[in-house]
């Protein structure tokens, strides 16, 4: 989602606070960011459910025990329309990121819904590589990491803009890395892109929630704009969320081989 320039809305934002009581605008705020994590708990479900069922058709039980891939399996992890499903959730990301404000609000919540069911379809692969328990444990840890994160990041009164932009840069450097890395093939590279990742995804989860608990201003009182900033401040943190889980499963996961 856009840096916003909060200050070329400061007119806008005091004009609503005058009209707002401080409890009109504390209630405001609160049904603003619930609203984000709301839809935010929807799509990681509906990515969740995507992936249990696509691995569910993707694998059967081979004559020696062990899991076997079906056509369909075939086709989504081991065929060229493999790339399909590992970049079709980037479209989404460019498309919801470019394309937001012309969208009415129905268009952007079934877009933004249609990319976390493709998200999991591309996520289904880590049932055939990690354990079922493993993929769980994995889960609960970075939900309970990412709530901490995001309640430091709503409650601290210390300003988290400048490390905000220092992570950013590591999510630049982590990007291209993991494409000089595609080449590489290298187990200390990919390594150190998982551990630093987590550092990076973690601090922009609590800079990302300052970031969206500040923004209210600028749509307080205007409730098709917020309503529509709810859904990108959704994917923001969906995004944070889901980075940090597949950086710590390639770290502390337990693969079905081992």
């Amino acid at each position: 989602m856009a840096d916003y320039d909060r200050n070329a809305y400061a007119p806008y934002a005091a004009g609503m606070g005058r009209s707002m009581s401080a409890a009109q605008y504390d209630a405001g705020l609160r049904s603003y960011m619930l609203g984000i994590y709301n839809h935010m708990s929807i799509a990681l479900a509906i990515s969740g459910l995507v992936a249990i069922g696509a691995f569910m058709l993707g694998t059967t039980t081979g004559v020696n025990g062990r899991l076997a891939l079906t056509p369909f399996g075939q086709a989504i992890w081991l065929s060229p329309l493999k790339w399909v499903v590992m970049l079709a959730p980037l479209g989404f990301v460019l498309l919801l990121s470019f394309r937001w404000e012309r969208m009415s609000y129905g268009a952007l919540l079934g877009t933004f819904y249609s990319f976390a069911a493709i998200m999991g379809l591309s996520l289904s692969s880590v049932f055939v590589i990690y354990k079922l328990g493993s993929i769980a444990q994995v889960f609960f840890i970075t939900a309970a990491a990412f709530g901490a994160l995001s309640l430091f990041g709503y409650t601290t009164k210390k300003d988290l803009s400048g490390m905000g932009k220092f992570m950013l840069m590591g999510l630049f450097g982590l990007i291209i890395a993991g494409l000089v890395n595609i080449f590489m093939k290298s187990s200390a590279l990919q390594f150190a892109i998982n551990v630093i990742g987590v550092l990076v995804f973690a601090g922009l989860t609590a800079w990302d929630t300052q970031r969206l608990k500040e923004e209210y201003d600028v749509v307080a009182g205007d409730q098709t704009l917020m309503q529509k900033w709810s859904l990108m401040g959704a994917l923001t943190l969906y995004l944070n969320f889901v980075n940090m889980f597949q950086m710590l499963l390639q770290l502390f996961g337990v693969r079905n081989e081992e």
